[in-house]
C-alpha cells in the first residue's frame, strides 16, 4: 500500500475547506493509500508558481521524507506550471484531486461507455500537463482504451501530444456512437409510456443501495432480481456505470429506475462534460431522487453541491423527491418529529415524511413503500383517471394500458372492454376516443 502526504490550502473557505480536505483523505483511501501526514496553510491567494508558498513548500518536502511518503496529495487542481515546479522541489510523485478522482474512475469503469468516458477525461487534463505529469503517471495502474496493457506512466513515455490528441479524437468519435445508441435506448424507453425515475446524489450516500431495496421489494417477476441489482459498498465511487431498471410495485404505476454516478465537491469538469451522455438520464426524468446522507454532519454542503451540478446540466427544474438516507444512523433528536424518542426505538418510528421529503434508511428496507407512495403523488400531477371503453378490434390499446397504467377495474361487455384506468395524460389524449 502505497503512503500518501496530504497539502491542503485554506483560502477562507471555511466548513468547504475541511470537508475538502476529509474527503482528499477518502479519496486517497480509496485508492488504497494510506495518508500518512497532512500539511497545511492558510492563503489569502495561491502562490502562482508553487501553489503554496515557498517557505511552505521546503515544510512539505521535509515532512514528506520524514513520514516515508511515495507520493505527495494537492486538495485542488494545480496547474501545469504549479505541477512542474513542486516536481522539481519536491522530488517526489505529485498528484492533484482531479488527477486523484480520474484515477479513481479509470480503476473503478466497467462498461464501454464508462472507460471511454473516463479515458477522454484523462486525456484532456494529461495535455496540459504532460511534463508535470510525468512521475505522477509512472505509478499508475493500466488506463482502459488500445493501451490499457500498459501503465498509465508507459503512456506518457511513448506517446507526444500529437498522439495523445489523435487518440482523443478516436475515443470522441467512439463515444459518439456509444451516446447515439443510448439516445436510442432512451427513446425506445420513453416510447414505451412508462415514467422515468432518476436517482442523484452525493457519492457514497446510499443510491446503490436504495436502488437494490427497490429491486428486492418491487422488481419485476420475469427475472432473476439478484442478476439484476447493482454493486453497493461504503466507498467513494464505487459504480460509475448507469444502470435502469423496471419497478413494478403493486397498485402503483410501473417505473423505471436509473441510477447515476455520484457527485462529490470539485468534481474535475472534464468528468462532467465526459459523462454527460449518461448525466442525460437524469436531465431527462420525470422525477428526480435525490438521495442524501443524513448522518453526514456536512449533508447540506452536500445537497448544495449535487443542486449546483444539476444545474449545470440544465437537470435542476425537473420535479425532486429529498430522501434523507441512513436516518437510522443519527440521533432521533435530529430527526423531525421525533424528539425524545429512545436510540433503541428509532427504526420502529422511520420512516418520518415532511415538506421537504422522507427520512428513512434504505439498508433495513425501511420507508420504501412510503416513497413509492410520494412517486406516485409526484407522477399523478401528470396523469388522468378515466373510463374507456375499447372495442375488441383494438386488442393492442387495451394491452398497453394494463402495462403502462394502473387498471383498478375490467370489465369485458358484448360491445367491447371497460377499463377504469390512470394513464398518463399523452396516453389520455391518445386514446381519448375510448373514453366514457
Amino acid at each position: 500500500m502505497e503512503k500518501a502526504f496530504l497539502v491542503g490550502v485554506n483560502l477562507n473557505d471555511g466548513e468547504d475547506y475541511q470537508l475538502s480536505l476529509e474527503e482528499l483523505g477518502a479519496l486517497a483511501q480509496a485508492c488504497d493509500m494510506e495518508v500518512v501526514g497532512i500539511a497545511e496553510q492558510t492563503l489569502t491567494e495561491v502562490h502562482k508558481a508553487f501553489y503554496i508558498g515557498t517557505g511552505k513548500v521546503e515544510e512539505v518536502k521535509e515532512l514528506a521524507i520524514e513520514c516515508d511518503a511515495d507520493v505527495i496529495i494537492f486538495d485542488n487542481s494545480l496547474s501545469p506550471m504549479q505541477l512542474r515546479n513542486l516536481q522539481e522541489r519536491l522530488e517526489k510523485p505529485i498528484l492533484d484531486r482531479s488527477t486523484l478522482i480520474l484515477d479513481i474512475f479509470a480503476s473503478r469503469a466497467r462498461s464501454r461507455e464508462a472507460k471511454l468516458q473516463v479515458e477522454v477525461a484523462r486525456l484532456q487534463y494529461m495535455l496540459p500537463r504532460l511534463v508535470g505529469l510525468h512521475a505522477a503517471l509512472s505509478r499508475q495502474g493500466g488506463g482502459s482504451g488500445s493501451l490499457s496493457n500498459k501503465g498509465a506512466g508507459e503512456k506518457k513515455l511513448e506517446l507526444d501530444r500529437r498522439v495523445l490528441e489523435r487518440r482523443l479524437t478516436e475515443l470522441r468519435r467512439e463515444l459518439k456512437d456509444v451516446g447515439a445508441e443510448r439516445m436510442t435506448q432512451r427513446k425506445r424507453r420513453a416510447g414505451a409510456g412508462m415514467p422515468r425515475v432518476a436517482l442523484v446524489g452525493y457519492t457514497n450516500a446510499g443510491k446503490s443501495t436504495l436502488m437494490n431495496a427497490m429491486l428486492d421489494l418491487y422488481g419485476s417477476n420475469e427475472v432473476d432480481v439478484e442478476e439484476k441489482k447493482v454493486m453497493e459498498k461504503d466507498m467513494l465511487f464505487a459504480t460509475l456505470d448507469t444502470t435502469v431498471r423496471k419497478i413494478e410495485p403493486e397498485n402503483h404505476h410501473t417505473f423505471l429506475l436509473s441510477d447515476t454516478v455520484g457527485f462529490i465537491h470539485k468534481l474535475p469538469h472534464n468528468l462532467v462534460e465526459a459523462f454527460h451522455s449518461t448525466l442525460e438520464e437524469a436531465r431527462e426524468a420525470d422525477i428526480l431522487i435525490q438521495v442524501v446522507d443524513y448522518s453526514d454532519p456536512h449533508y447540506r454542503e452536500q445537497i448544495a453541491v449535487t443542486n449546483q451540478t444539476l444545474k449545470e446540466l440544465s437537470a435542476d427544474g425537473i420535479p425532486m423527491i429529498y430522501v434523507y438516507n441512513k436516518a437510522d444512523l443519527v440521533s432521533p433528536d435530529d430527526v423531525p418529529g421525533l424528539a425524545g424518542v429512545v436510540q433503541e426505538q428509532l427504526c420502529a418510528h422511520l420512516p418520518v415524511m415532511t415538506e421537504n421529503g422522507i427520512y428513512l434508511s434504505a439498508k433495513n428496507r425501511l420507508g420504501m413503500e412510503e416513497l413509492i407512495s410520494l412517486i406516485e403523488k409526484k407522477l399523478s400531477g401528470g396523469y388522468q383517471e378515466c373510463i374507456m371503453l375499447i372495442p375488441y378490434t383494438d386488442g393492442r390499446a387495451v394491452s398497453y394500458l394494463n402495462e403502462n397504467g394502473i387498471v383498478s377495474k375490467t370489465e369485458y361487455l358484448e360491445e367491447g372492454v371497460r377499463l377504469q384506468v390512470n394513464c398518463r395524460q399523452s396516453d389520455y389524449q391518445y386514446y381519448r376516443k375510448y373514453v366514457v
